[in-house]
């Protein structure tokens, strides 16, 4: 089975799944109807966004970024941003916590 098929699209919505939720960090699988998204926040650790179908706009600190299927970001800790569905997408966030 691949990774992006252990969560399912609704009409909409963000869906998301946990794969691993611990102390040193968490990896979770998210899945965005389009024009969904996450307005813009911030983090206290750096966050990987990886990209497993669709496409998106990421925004980080202000400068927005067109992210595809395959491709990868990171979101600094700290800095303020913001996520948006232009086809529906689905990505695979990692963040890992430090002392």
């Amino acid at each position: 089975m691949l990774l992006r098929d252990l969560l399912k699209y609704q009409e909409g919505s963000i869906v998301s799944r946990a794969l691993i939720d611990k102390q040193a960090g968490t990896v979770t699988l998210f899945a965005f109807d389009a024009r969904q998204g996450l307005s813009e926040h911030t983090a206290p650790y750096d966050a990987l966004v990886h990209l497993l179908e669709g496409e998106a706009d990421i925004t980080i600190a202000g400068e927005t970024l067109r992210v595809r299927e395959g491709e990868m970001v990171i979101m600094p800790a700290s800095k303020s941003h913001a996520l948006k569905a232009i086809t529906p997408f689905k990505m695979l966030l990692t963040m890992i916590r430090s002392a």
